[in-house]
């Protein structure tokens, strides 16, 4: 593939591949990504003067001076909200009820709720940290060895950027200049197949080691506890029903939802009495630290990928691999084992705003349409949260209780398996990403 990159017409040597090298190493040293990023562009630059490095300042302010990205700190702070207020409880509350008649029936509670905090956060790592602290303990008292039970809240947490709506997805549709909202719907479907597959997972895992037994229950009993759940905490769905109804209705952008669900959030907060004016210091800094970690990223990137875009690098990438096979299977094959790999080791922000302009062109060489690449290309590398050496939610669980990362990793490798099968699906099955989209954009 090296050849064949050095026969495309772009002059690609050492200043491409010393700054590669350099971003490896400062992250193997432990140098924070948005640092790194930052003086792999820089050096890039430099060596290759194809853009003037004056390009650097303004670069960095119009990486982040998009209407867009406001939606981000938005729905960051729902999150924080939601469980200040104590309305995460309910969707725990609902989840346990739906599924109380079932083997295994916390532990798949666990995933239902993960994936209802998904649906207002649209962070990981925010639902990873939210639900370990409300389950992780109650999973032990039911039967789960502490690692199985660490390991089920960081799958379920992957849903974070899977399920609608999706940091992940308002970055990619930034950088490739992509409807969000659009994207949020071409992720609805994907999004609830890793929800499914995860509660498969546990299913067949608790099956197997009879960690959690089945509840005995009449239907009668079933359905009162339902109501009784619903009635207790309807309240909480508010919250996701207009996020989803603002957006799939178009009636509300993304970040018109964001803020909508942050006023209508504090509104019930105070409503029930479990927030205060003295919450919201610490609460407004929890979220900024949060969106401190993304927005630099972000920033930063741009210049990087407007450097690859000079050298031709894309192009060359595209030339590369078709040269070596244009069997579209294969090609969108390669193009999952580099999102995993690379999710393995990096962030899902600068894998976004790096890969993304590269593999693109790739996806359009095949004819992959667009929203279809994007899906795929997200749900891949959200595989990554749970996989070691990074596996963000994997640090998250071990910092909540403890455990070492290496015993919940070996622990979610069954997830790990299932929500490559649904990945594959996703990549080999257009209709999945383009179902609920309108007829112009499938």
């Amino acid at each position: 593939m090296w050849q064949q990159f050095q026969q495309q017409g772009a002059q690609i040597g050492w200043d491409f591949y010393g700054p590669v090298i350099l971003f490896l190493a400062l992250i193997v040293l432990g140098v924070p990504v948005w640092a790194s990023i930052g003086m792999a562009a820089v050096a890039m630059l430099l060596a290759s003067g194809v853009l003037p490095l004056s390009l650097l300042g303004e670069s960095l302010f119009d990486g982040i001076d998009a209407f867009a990205l406001t939606a981000i700190p938005l729905f960051i702070l729902t999150g924080d909200v939601l469980v200040r207020t104590g309305l995460s409880r309910r969707f725990l509350d609902v989840a346990d009820a739906l599924t109380c008649w079932a083997r295994g029936g916390f532990g798949a509670a666990t995933v239902l709720v993960c994936g209802m905090f998904s649906a207002i956060s649209g962070s990981d790592a925010a639902g990873a940290a939210a639900v370990g602290r409300m389950t992780i303990d109650r999973l032990v008292e039911s039967g789960y060895p502490r690692p199985y039970a660490c390991a089920l809240v960081a799958a379920g947490a992957c849903t974070g950027i899977l399920i609608p709506p999706s940091i992940a997805y308002i970055v990619i549709g930034l950088v490739l200049g992509i409807s969000a909202a659009t994207l949020f719907q071409a992720a609805l479907i994907p999004g609830l197949l890793i929800l499914v597959s995860l509660l498969v997972t546990h299913s067949i895992v608790n099956y197997r080691c009879a960690y959690e037994g089945r509840n005995a229950i009449t239907v009668r009993e079933w359905l009162s506890n339902v109501w009784g759940a619903i009635r207790r905490g309807w309240y909480a769905f508010i919250v996701p029903g207009i996020i989803f109804w603002g957006i799939f209705s178009g009636r509300l952008t993304p970040t018109e939802a964001g803020a909508t669900a942050v006023v209508v959030t504090i509104i019930i907060g105070f409503i029930i009495g479990t927030l205060r004016l003295s919450d919201f210091p610490s609460m407004m800094a929890s979220s900024a630290k949060v969106n401190g970690v993304i927005l630099p990223i972000i920033a930063l990137s741009l210049p990087l990928a407007q450097t690859l875009a000079a050298l031709q690098v894309p192009q060359s990438f595209v030339f590369a691999v078709t040269a070596l096979t244009e069997n579209p299977y294969i090609l969108i094959l390669l193009m999952i084992g580099v999102l995993i790999a690379a999710g393995c080791v990096m962030e899902t922000t600068p894998n976004i705003v790096i890969l993304a302009p590269i593999l693109k062109p790739l996806a359009d060489e095949i004819g992959m349409n667009e929203f279809h690449f994007c899906v795929m290309m997200i749900t891949a590398l959200g595989v990554g949260f749970i996989t070691p050496p990074l596996g963000l939610n994997l640090f998250v669980v071990s910092g909540l209780t403890g455990e070492p990362i290496l015993r919940i990793a070996a622990r979610a490798v069954p997830f790990v398996f299932f929500m490559l099968l649904v990945v594959l699906l996703i990549a080999y099955v257009p209709s999945l990403s383009t179902f609920l989209l309108p007829e112009i954009y499938r």
